[in-house]
């Protein structure tokens, strides 16, 4: 499993949709942690349950402080290309990403885990063309790999 950490002062995803005029926003959170994550194939509720308590007390925020001692929001969001294989050619192998049956419960297990740690969680919506808007603050990028 793999998580890019953010510290923004604020985030917004929203949901592409076809013939429409306005995207539909699904998700969005003032001064926070954006995160993207991707699932491997071999990921299972372990990962995302550390994973999920990497992230909540990562200590990145101002102060060297953690989402947990702010009590800051978390928006997550699902990121198959993570886990993009670029060391041949110029088109990417997503092989090794998780197909959506076995990530998106994992994902869900994530932002549940996160929950249960105390953060409020927004999210963006699995396997939805999405639009990520962010104002990184720091600025402030973490990968995360499990």
């Amino acid at each position: 499993m793999r998580a890019v950490v953010q510290t923004v002062s604020e985030a917004e995803v929203t949901v592409v949709k076809e013939g429409a005029v306005d995207d539909e926003s699904v998700g969005a959170i003032g001064d926070g942690l954006l995160v993207l994550v991707g699932v491997t194939h071999t990921d299972g509720d372990a990962e995302a349950r550390w994973i999920a308590e990497k992230i909540w007390t990562l200590r990145i925020r101002a102060g060297e402080r953690s989402a947990a001692d702010d009590g800051s929001p978390v928006l997550l969001v699902s990121q198959f290309t993570l886990y993009a294989d670029t060391r041949k050619g110029r088109r990417p192998s997503w092989n090794g990403a998780a197909p959506g049956p076995v990530a998106e419960p994992l994902v869900e297990a994530v932002a549940g885990h996160l929950r249960d740690l105390g953060a409020h969680v927004e999210t963006g919506r699995f396997g939805a063309m999405m639009r990520v808007r962010s104002v990184n603050v720091g600025p402030n990028t973490i990968l995360l790999e499990r």
